[in-house]
């Protein structure tokens, strides 16, 4: 039923208990003696003024001749009902992340909390610099030389021996890279789950609330780290028993279907971390974690970490080119002596150098990296179980103080 018949539409049809009611034309039907029908009335109320919703300090109903709104209606913000602008208590906004806001809290960390975020990196770097370069000048063995002119079974033995000694070589350095990123991202991933919330922590708070989780996170490095290593040794092992060519282009097919399968698994168990970390869950549970969180979303996640691994490349090379050009310069007699020398042997002055530039990349990347991991994790959670809701609650923003049923 119709109660307010002057508010219908032209066109509409009306109510069954206007007919015959005297005074009330149906739109079809003469509206006076004078005109014909289907047509308005001559006597009609002014036109209404309107504003679009845009307009500073206006609210429905402000204008003449438009409808005053009930009782309790403030003035809307810019687009008239519109949602209000996310709680932000800490260094991101409490709601689903763009890719430049995920930078953003990653950097905003980094600087809002420098002294614990610095000093855990800065130390660790520190350590982990001078191990790498004691095993490099007294326990490593040197590089094997390869002659260019060898020919035959003795460039495949000279390539076996290089390979070899590259492998002793890289392995320890990455094992204690390895230890390095666990203690930073431990520590690191417990002060930006605070600065989410807009609070700070000293090292010493962020430190006993890592600890206990370091061998579960330790665990869950050997284990993706063996998943990798398995995995190429699944793709290369069939092409490295058949000789010649043939085993040569299926060793090579081989490590390209591996390297697919290996960067899925990466991507998809990226988040297991945060998740060991922040939710105190078991290594095989942070793995189903992560790829529940990730799930639909792979190519944005493949998408992050690929601009997050561009940003620490192009931040290594402009730190570390001009410091190894001065190493090289302080080392030798000059860069073209350098680059005119067949020796490998490198001095103090150049491992120091390198060192130092090394040190400088690793303190800046370290927090950067484990940053943009945790707030991935965030941000999945918010869009798939409205954490936002969860963390404007324990960070003291009005109106969330109801718990979710």
């Amino acid at each position: 039923m119709n109660d307010s018949p002057g508010w219908a539409s032209p066109g509409s049809a009306p109510s069954d208990d206007q007919d015959g009611t005297a005074g009330i034309p149906r739109p079809s039907a003469p509206a006076d003696g004078d005109r014909p029908a289907g047509q308005w009335s001559p006597t009609q109320p002014p036109a209404g003024q309107w504003s679009p919703p845009s307009a500073p300090g206006r609210r429905p109903g402000a204008g003449p001749g438009m409808p005053v709104p009930p009782p309790g209606w403030g003035a809307p913000g810019p687009g008239w009902g519109g949602p209000p602008p996310a709680a932000k208590p800490g260094v991101i906004p409490l709601r689903p992340l763009g890719v430049g806001e995920i930078l953003d809290g990653a950097v905003s960390t980094m600087r809002t909390h420098w002294r614990t975020v610095l000093g855990v990196s800065l130390t660790v770097s520190v350590v982990t610099e001078i191990l790498v370069i004691l095993l490099q000048r007294y326990v490593l063995p040197e590089p094997a030389s390869i002659d260019p002119n060898a020919v035959g079974a003795e460039a495949v033995r000279q390539a076996g021996d290089s390979l070899r000694s590259e492998l002793f070589s890289t392995v320890p350095a990455s094992v204690i890279a390895m230890i390095a990123t666990l203690l930073t991202t431990s520590v690191l991933t417990v002060v930006i789950s605070r600065s989410v919330l807009g609070r700070s922590v000293t090292l010493r708070e962020a430190w006993s609330e890592a600890r206990p989780r370091l061998l579960p996170l330790l665990g869950l490095t050997v284990l993706l780290s063996a998943m990798v290593v398995a995995i190429m040794a699944v793709g290369l092992t069939p092409g490295l028993l058949l000789p010649g060519g043939l085993g040569a282009a299926l060793a090579f097919l081989g490590f390209v279907a591996a390297c697919v399968v290996a960067v899925w698994l990466w991507v998809r168990f990226t988040l297991a971390a945060p998740a060991l970390m922040l939710e105190r869950q078991p290594i095989l549970t942070s793995l189903r974690r992560s790829a529940k969180l990730v799930k639909g979303s792979w190519w944005r996640m493949f998408g992050m970490l690929l601009l997050t691994g561009v940003l620490i490349f192009v931040l290594t090379l402009i730190i570390a080119i001009p410091f190894g050009i001065i190493a090289v310069t302080v080392d030798s007699n000059g860069l073209s002596e350098f680059l005119n020398s067949d020796s490998t042997d490198f001095g103090w002055p150049f491992l120091i150098i390198t060192g130092i530039g090394e040190v400088i990349v690793s303190t800046l990347a370290y927090p950067f990296t484990a940053g943009v991991m945790a707030l991935l994790y965030v941000d999945q959670r918010i869009r798939r179980e409205a954490l936002d809701l969860d963390l404007a609650r324990a960070a003291g923003v009005p109106g969330y103080d109801t718990p979710r049923s």
